[in-house]
């Protein structure tokens, strides 16, 4: 973006004539208006003799300031940034590169705080000034994300995948791999909903023709089989090492008592019983002792 003439703006980068020397710095200026360069924000190189590229933002108490610190996120360029602050009333604060945090306003986050970003989220944004020329972080469209997606082979299909979210709908989550494809997590596909700019783990269920992914953040049926035993097993040892479940449980009882399937229940069981570590009588399941 390029500066207005007579007025500097915050979220870019300028090039000003250094026009008098302070006690905290030097002031900068483009002929219309001054900024001060505070001497904390004096890089090696400097000479007063010479323009000095400088990036404009706002200081604590909303004043234009410089600093030699060029950024990669400016007004109009993109890049990811971390989360460091959150705050409820504002939004949460990011780290573009500079001493001074950038706000994310909450009126550009999840409604629902609890898919808010937490500290340490990766976010890939730019910065924008609203209408009272503040200057403020912004989340990148879904244009943008594409620019940065490659297409996906259908080699990677039941790959394990990482990724950032980057995007929330009513239907499922959206991230970028760290291979750079675009993934969607259907609901169904998903314990709980992530939170925006937090990193998953899943596994490719399927490649689509444009090189997106559909991606389970679920466990293969194996890996599920595996938790499920242990988790019944924990169960029937805080009992005593018995309880009156088995195969001829009913649906109901083991959904409200294991959060599983029949199915799913009966594997497991199954699991243990090969292994040695329970038997059946009558309907309940005992530890198998030697």
């Amino acid at each position: 973006m390029k500066v207005v003439i007579g007025m500097l703006t915050p979220g870019t980068v300028v090039t000003l004539d250094v026009v008098r020397e302070a006690p905290f710095g030097y002031f900068l200026s483009d002929g219309e208006e001054d900024v001060l360069l505070h001497q904390t924000e004096i890089m090696d190189g400097f000479d007063a003799e010479e323009p000095q590229e400088v990036f404009l933002y706002q200081d604590g108490q909303g004043r234009l300031a410089a600093t030699m610190t060029i950024p990669k996120v400016q007004i109009n360029q993109y890049g990811w940034v971390e989360v460091v602050e959150v705050k409820e009333r504002l939004g949460v604060f990011v780290n573009i590169g500079i001493k001074k945090d950038i706000l994310l306003s909450v009126d550009d986050l999840p409604e629902l705080k609890q898919l808010w970003p937490e500290i340490g989220a990766k976010l890939y944004c730019s910065l924008k000034i609203d209408k009272k020329n503040r200057l403020f972080a912004k989340l990148a469209t879904e244009p943008e994300m594409r620019k940065l997606s490659i297409p996906a082979e259908r080699a990677m299909l039941n790959k394990n995948i990482s990724g950032t979210v980057y995007k929330l709908l009513l239907e499922g989550t959206i991230i970028l791999t760290t291979e750079g494809y675009i993934g969607f997590i259907h609901q169904s596909e998903r314990k709980e909903e992530p939170r925006l700019g937090q990193t998953v783990s899943g596994r490719v269920i399927d490649v689509k023709p444009d090189g997106s992914v559909n991606i389970s953040l679920l466990p293969r049926a194996f890996e599920q089989m595996d938790d499920d035993a242990e988790s019944i097993f924990a169960y029937l040892m805080g009992r005593g090492g018995a309880m009156p479940y088995g195969d001829k449980s009913f649906p109901e009882e083991i959904d409200k008592q294991f959060n599983m399937s029949k199915s799913a229940f009966k594997r497991a069981i199954g699991k243990l019983m090969k292994e040695g570590r329970i038997y059946q009588e009558d309907g309940w399941t005992y530890e198998k002792k030697d």
